[in-house]
């Protein structure tokens, strides 16, 4: 099956104050709304699509000619953002996935997973969901006796509804991800209800779950393993979390591969990266944009490794090195600032 991506990107951000565009805020090195569409490529038959808001041209900038573009002229919420690409992938696709842009920690095998769910079950929608902590504010995803996806109940409405407490006691909830039967979608998202919301009336794409369920069609829902898969990041505490997770999962991968990481809480090692095996990472060390460091070495603590190709068992204390190739066996003296660039 024809698979579509639509990557909702036009949030103003207003929460981060910020004069940035909220999803080219930065995460691992890279902007948020980088990683999501890396992983959407790897998986959509055709160029992702993004959709923007009037005159922000910061993601156009960053991803060129590699994704589609869709502008919302009016922000009426994600009901309308997933509605102003109908007229672009309307007839081109038989699937289409949305997901937000400051989901940076989604990967593209969760992408292939709900999109053949959505397939093979042959389903109105295929949703994301995690098992989480009864506190969040994700809305929470409500099942039928037959285990089936009855409802998404908001926790603005869940306050609202008698059954209250149990609706908030339930742990799981809804990341924001859908695939979609792409005819049913684009026949039926024009029926979304208008609903009030903080900013102004909206549209919820959320809410085609409820058209769906009333039409009798399947709503199937993925559990995602990693929970941290459904992080995203409208504020700056929320932006710091969702970088301290991707620096977790980019160390445990590391880890996993031999190198030792005396603290990993306190390395940092960007997504590009490459590390031969039994190198040693002393705390408070960066290894930054595409530097490849050999086996053997030791770096930091209180090192910066930028863009630099560092050879088997170098030895980089104290000091930063950028835009460098190091010979093998090579020691720098600490506090030195090495840069071929400048």
């Amino acid at each position: 099956m024809t698979l579509a991506v639509v990557l909702l990107a036009a949030g103003h951000g207003s929460r981060m104050q910020s004069k940035k565009q909220k999803v080219l805020h930065e995460v691992g090195g890279k902007p948020m709304v980088q990683h999501v569409f890396e992983a959407a490529a790897a998986v959509a038959d055709l160029k992702p699509v993004l959709v923007v808001g009037p005159g922000e041209e910061g993601a156009l900038r960053l991803l060129g000619d590699a994704a589609s573009y869709v502008v919302q002229k009016e922000r009426l919420g994600t009901g309308h953002a997933t509605l102003a690409a109908r007229d672009l992938l309307r007839g081109r696709a038989e699937q289409v996935l949305v997901a937000y842009g400051d989901m940076p920690l989604l990967r593209a095998e969760t992408f292939r997973r709900l999109a053949a769910t959505q397939a093979e079950e042959g389903a109105a929608i295929a949703m994301l969901t995690v098992m989480g902590d009864p506190d969040s504010t994700f809305g929470r995803v409500i099942r039928d006796g037959s285990g089936r996806v009855a409802e998404i109940v908001e926790v603005a409405e869940a306050h609202l509804r008698e059954d209250t407490e149990a609706i908030l006691a339930t742990r799981e909830l809804n990341v924001g991800v859908y695939c979609f039967d792409a005819p049913w979608l684009w026949e039926q998202i024009p029926n979304l209800p208008l609903r009030e919301a903080r900013e102004g009336p909206e549209y919820y794409v959320t809410d085609m779950v409820g058209l769906a369920v009333a039409q009798g069609r399947a709503v199937e829902a993925v559990v995602v393993e990693d929970a941290d898969e459904g992080l995203s990041a409208g504020t700056r505490e929320e932006l710091a979390t969702v970088e301290k997770a991707f620096r977790r999962r980019a160390n445990e991968k590391w880890l996993s591969a031999g190198v030792t990481l005396v603290d990993p809480d306190a390395t940092y090692i960007d997504p590009d990266v490459t590390i031969g095996q039994d190198t040693v990472i002393w705390p408070n060390t960066y290894v930054q944009g595409t530097s490849v460091v050999g086996e053997e070495c030791m770096l930091g603590p209180n090192s910066i490794i930028r863009d630099a190709e560092i050879g088997d068992g170098c030895r980089v204390p104290h000091a930063v090195v950028e835009n460098v190739t190091l010979a093998a066996g090579t020691e720098v003296a600490p506090f030195t600032h090495l840069d071929e660039s400048s």
